[in-house]
């Protein structure tokens, strides 16, 4: 072999050495860029700075940076390129931190004492998109699922009359309709005590309750603002329904749009200041993504709408249903009614 041929050979070698290094170097700075981020997302939920702030968009996506921190754990252990102590022990300090927070929201609470024969209430909570959802879809849905208490939000006067002509009067004949504060309330049980909530909301609450094994059930039907829009003004939604939750009582129902997740600070404020209890958490189905909805393939991606229930009630059941023309996914519960001490 030639000196010529050795040389280039050299010269070959180097240039892919340097080629690696250069790999390794920009693989190093990607992975520890995405890790920063994942860190100040974190950051971000622990200190619950997202409360009123422009950072209670992201805080939305919590999820989704814990798949990405697993995924970066498992590059910097796999691909050599990004094989480095710093930055496998930064990947698996952030994986545990996620995991922490999250995996309870997918474990059932198994030490709920729910008596044989306890009463039961069926609710469901629906945010109509401004009156587009399928009227008689709605009405089925109602039927199939033996609901008793319907909540639905964004319903403007036509589709309370859409609403009428499908039916949903002759299954739910009990109704406190506010058209003009975004939310109402339908029921197969009478409900009393209605009317919108004394709170500093964007849009009034409407409230009512029922009568359910002898016991009255205060229902709230929550439409909050959003985030996107005026975080300060979703803050202080939030904070007026966590007043109205502390002095609730134990049989009390939230439920509807509450446009949050179980990772912004106003949401947690709001269970733990009023003793309440997210269903979908409860029986470990806590990342119940409801928005969008009806959006061609792109299936929903968040949790914004939520039953929540004080601590006189327990969940037996929870899921989301599909009704054509909505943006948000409907929840139905069956919640059953805790003896009293």
């Amino acid at each position: 072999m030639d000196s010529a041929v050795r040389t280039r050979r050299a010269a070959d070698g180097e240039r892919k050495r340097g080629a690696d290094r250069r790999g390794r170097r920009w693989g190093s700075i990607g992975c520890g860029v995405l890790l920063a981020m994942l860190l100040v997302l974190l950051v971000v939920r622990l200190t619950g700075v997202d409360a009123g702030t422009p950072l209670a968009v992201p805080v939305v996506l919590f999820p989704y940076a814990g798949a990405l921190g697993l995924l970066a754990l498992i590059a910097t252990i796999a691909v050599p390129a990004l094989r480095s102590w710093p930055l496998v022990i930064g990947a698996a300090l952030l994986a545990v931190a996620y995991v922490v927070l999250l995996v309870p929201r997918f474990v059932p609470d198994d030490e709920r004492h729910i008596p044989a024969g306890a009463p039961e209430l069926r609710v469901a909570t629906l945010n109509t998109h401004v009156g587009r959802g399928d009227a008689r879809a709605l009405v089925q849905l109602v039927k199939s699922e033996r609901i008793d208490v319907l909540a639905v939000q964004e319903l403007p006067s036509a589709g309370i009359d859409a609403f009428a002509e499908a039916g949903l009067g002759e299954v739910l004949p009990y109704q406190e309709l506010h058209p003009e504060n975004d939310s109402s309330l339908y029921s197969r049980i009478p409900l009393t005590r209605g009317g919108p909530l004394e709170a500093d909301t964007a849009w009034p609450q409407t409230t009512a309750q029922v009568t359910v094994g002898g016991r009255a059930v205060r229902l709230v039907a929550v439409h909050t603002y959003y985030p996107l829009g005026d975080a300060q003004r979703w803050t202080r939604d939030m904070t007026a329904l966590t007043a109205v939750a502390r002095d609730g009582g134990a049989d009390t129902v939230f439920l509807g749009d509450f446009n949050a997740s179980l990772d912004h600070a106003p949401m947690r404020d709001l269970l733990a200041s009023g003793g309440l209890t997210d269903t979908h958490a409860e029986l470990g189905k806590g990342w119940a993504r409801t928005w969008p909805a009806g959006k061609g393939l792109l299936p929903p991606l968040v949790p914004l709408d939520h039953v929540v229930h004080g601590p006189g009630l327990a969940g037996l059941s929870v899921g989301e249903r599909t009704v054509p023309g909505t943006d948000h996914r409907a929840v139905v519960a069956t919640l059953a009614l805790l003896p009293t001490a």
